[in-house]
């Protein structure tokens, strides 16, 4: 089989679609790739080092204002479009999966005037753009969050999948997640993040934090600042402790995220859709803080589906403080019953099988068995 993937701008886009491409390689080795992306964004970079063969086009995404930058946007599109067609012609894909992001708008609109199957995979529980304007083009809309199907009117088809990379963590090495941070075996971790790059405000929290963690001598808690917080923050909180607790562990990003998550008790995290699939899938309960930088406000929508089910304690960062933050960290981690029901809501909301779901609707578009 050959599977045309695109999507980008953000790894939310770009590892459902690796985590697609290692399910099709799993179920036929033989499957051959090609992954569109744009030339300016971040899939240029992460793609290639998946192996993956990759040619790009260029494309920027559409200002919410008018712009003359706009006018420039719908120029770029039929340049891209042209450009896909011309990339597909060559390829002759069996089918085409777009999961997100403006680069996804010329080639999977190029593939559908084709002829060819096409998917589009939506994470979040707000619809994008892109795959608002593609629902009316593509054979199938999957998406992330079950009851979103109706958030796509227009589609010919739409189906509840889960997200891909809920399948990825599942055979993540716990063991060695543990090992990595030179952690006990089975000892209690909070894992604290703000995303690849951090966040200013969680990362402040994490400062005013680091004195009441002795109030949870068990537990150990592991930050992870990003590469441009890193110093800062170290510095501020040994700043504050005096001396450093070993049962606080400091780091800029982690390479290893699926075998850190596997040995997580409790999470503290933003709200992106693929971070919230991986940690469904593994039962972890999280107390998360929505980024309010995000179009339509959607990381809030996706914090809501889980607290309303219980598997999460939601917080706006307009409210968090390190009290705030800490006295919810504090509820859930001295009381087992808590963390228990919370893994329990979360683990009813993963779709671990999510990858699979959507290479059984590829073979069903394209007819091969």
């Amino acid at each position: 089989m050959r599977v045309v993937l695109t999507g980008g701008g953000t790894g939310g886009h770009i590892y459902p679609a690796v985590a697609i491409a290692r399910q099709c390689e799993v179920e036929d080795p033989a499957t051959e790739f090609l992954y569109i992306g744009g030339e300016r964004g971040l899939e240029s970079k992460l793609v290639p080092q998946e192996n993956l063969p990759f040619q790009s086009i260029d494309i920027t995404g559409f200002r919410r204002k008018l712009s003359l930058d706009n006018v420039k946007t719908i120029m770029r599109f039929f340049r891209g479009v042209k450009r896909s067609k011309t990339l597909l012609a060559d390829f002759k894909p069996d089918v085409v999966i777009g999961t997100g992001g403006y680069v996804c708008g010329p080639v999977v609109y190029a593939a559908a005037k084709l002829g060819i199957p096409t998917i589009i995979h939506e994470q979040n529980a707000i619809p994008g753009l892109t795959n608002q304007f593609l629902s009316r083009y593509a054979d199938t809309v999957a998406v992330s969050f079950e009851g979103s199907e109706g958030s796509f009117p227009k589609a010919k088809r739409a189906i509840y999948t889960g997200n891909p990379r809920a399948t990825t963590v599942l055979s993540a090495n716990r063991e060695r997640g543990f090992a990595s941070l030179g952690i006990p075996m089975e000892a209690p971790i909070v894992l604290i993040v703000g995303g690849s790059r951090g966040a200013k405000a969680i990362n402040d929290a994490m400062i005013g934090i680091a004195p009441l963690t002795s109030k949870l001598p068990g537990v150990h808690f592991v930050y992870v600042t990003g590469d441009a917080y890193f110093e800062q923050t170290r510095e501020a909180i040994r700043a504050k402790l005096g001396a450093m607790n070993n049962h606080l562990h400091i780091v800029p990003y982690v390479h290893n995220m699926p075998e850190v998550l596997a040995a997580t008790s409790l999470i503290v995290n933003r709200a992106g859709a693929s971070f919230l699939a991986e940690i469904t899938s593994l039962g972890i309960p999280s107390v998360l803080i929505p980024s309010p930088n995000v179009t339509n406000n959607h990381q809030e929508a996706n914090a809501r589906q889980l607290e309303d089910a219980g598997a999460s304690r939601m917080i706006l960062e307009k409210d968090l403080t390190a009290e705030l933050l800490f006295s919810k960290l504090e509820e859930i981690m001295t009381d087992s019953s808590v963390r228990e029901a919370m893994s329990a809501a979360a683990s009813r909301l993963g779709k671990p099988d999510s990858a699979a779901a959507i290479t059984e609707e590829i073979r069903r578009l394209t007819g091969k068995r």
